[in-house]
């Protein structure tokens, strides 16, 4: 006890003689760094009101403050921006689920607006936008060197309105125009069906209505199956889902998870960092998952795909996810209008940062893109002749009628599959991988 006494007040010692010669500096140092953000400050007064008194033409102030703003802003990082009050209240009605415009989520790489990815359903989805599009012109007027904000803006207009915009695409030789008529976005969260013995949830987004929309769909194709215990899997389809609201990401993930961590977000001060845990209760009641994901999947939908991976709850099968790994908050300011600001990186629960890296699959799993032609349409819509087709060949008298039936339809169940794989490949994999599993199981 003595010595630790003495090594406390030796350490108050040091400290004491530590601050008379360091505090003078310390303080000095404080003063100059003030009095240089003092004079940046008095630097920007100056400008705008040149600006304002010389400038050729007569400017709006209001505007110009804005610009300095949302400048200030867009310098940090792609996904911090200002929002005057018509963008707060835009925004404040999409995480609703509803707004007006071309339903595609951007972001800006190296001076170029990117598409993270198309809505599904929306006029930009019909119109063949694809994740990893670059606009370079909007109604061929050039947006290379526009802030996001600027360009998002530059893309808005009237409900029913035409607009063009021109697009350069990895493998297309040249840039191309796409004709895009703007409308009314609704979306829907998740859609559910049923491929087969599969529940497929297709989950488009992540606003208010997720979790709800994924409980009720997942419910509702349980029941119409007759049970869980005939669903072999489920597929949380996260293909080109741009992100959304972190609450839903963690009742997402929760949804399938019994315990453990989801996400932890840390910021600037190690004292702000948050953890969010499972609560016990599996939706799909132990069934095997299958996330699907590709370069579109971004924020919320890599939260979840990490969290169901590192969990070894999931097989994640697709290509790499976008890579954001940051955590925005949305803060009102005077006049109703905002300011959405990167305030943190989100890790997955092994600890991993996700940022500019994405969630990398277990399985990777290419999109072919086979355009079918009319001739190869029609030669595999063309069914092969067989033994039963030649004219009186004999029956298969071995078989009873329920036998046969079955065959036939299993024959069916299979031919639908192949179908779905000329369709939509990743998914008819992810499947694939679910029947195997049953198959694998013990006999019912």
């Amino acid at each position: 006890m003595k010595k630790f006494l003495m090594a406390a007040a030796g350490g108050t010692l040091a400290g004491i003689i530590a601050t008379t010669y360091v505090a003078g500096p310390l303080l000095a140092q404080e003063g100059m760094r003030e009095t240089t953000v003092y004079e940046q400050l008095d630097l920007f007064g100056d400008i705008f009101e040149r600006i304002r008194a010389q400038y050729v033409e007569e400017v709006d102030e209001k505007e110009l403050i804005e610009a300095a703003i949302g400048g200030m802003l867009s310098s940090l990082d792609p996904h911090s921006s200002y929002l005057s009050p018509d963008d707060a209240t835009a925004m404040r009605v999409q995480t609703r689920g509803e707004f007006g415009g071309l339903g595609i989520e951007v972001t800006q790489e190296e001076g170029f607006v990117k598409v993270v990815s198309p809505i599904d359903g929306t006029p930009a989805d019909e119109a063949g936008i694809e994740a990893g599009d670059f606009i370079t012109h909007v109604d061929n007027e050039s947006i290379l060197g526009l802030s996001l904000d600027e360009a998002v803006e530059m893309m808005r207009g009237p409900v029913g309105s035409e607009i063009i915009i021109t697009v350069v695409r990895e493998g297309e030789d040249e840039p191309f125009d796409v004709s895009i008529i703007r409308d009314t976005i609704k979306l829907t969260a998740v859609r559910a069906r049923t491929e087969g013995s599969t529940a497929v949830l297709r989950i488009t987004t992540f606003n208010d209505q997720t979790y709800p929309n994924l409980r009720d769909g997942l419910e509702e194709q349980i029941e119409d199956a007759g049970g869980i215990g005939n669903i072999n899997g489920i597929v949380l389809d996260l293909r080109n889902n741009p992100g959304g609201l972190l609450t839903q990401a963690i009742k997402v993930s929760d949804a399938f998870l019994e315990s453990g961590e989801i996400v932890s977000t840390r910021g600037r001060n190690p004292e702000d960092g948050e953890r969010f845990n499972a609560k016990a209760g599996d939706l799909a009641q132990g069934k095997p998952i299958v996330v699907l994901i590709n370069g579109g999947s971004a924020s919320a939908s890599e939260i979840v795909a990490g969290a169901l991976q590192d969990h070894r709850r999931a097989i994640v099968v697709g290509t790499k996810s976008f890579g954001k790994g940051s955590v925005q908050t949305v803060m009102p300011l005077r006049g109703d209008g905002a300011m959405r600001l990167t305030t943190a990186r989100y890790y997955t629960p092994s600890g991993r940062s996700i940022q500019a890296l994405g969630v990398s699959p277990d399985i990777v799993v290419e999109q072919p893109r086979r355009p079918v032609g009319e001739e190869e349409a029609e030669d595999s819509a063309r069914r092969s002749r067989t033994e039963a087709d030649l004219r009186g060949s004999l029956n298969n008298d071995s078989l009873s009628e329920d036998e046969i039936r079955q065959i036939e339809e299993d024959r069916a169940k299979a031919e639908a599959a192949a179908e779905l794989r000329e369709q939509d490949y990743q998914l008819a994999y992810a499947i694939d991988i679910l029947t195997g599993l049953t198959a694998l199981g013990p006999k019912q």
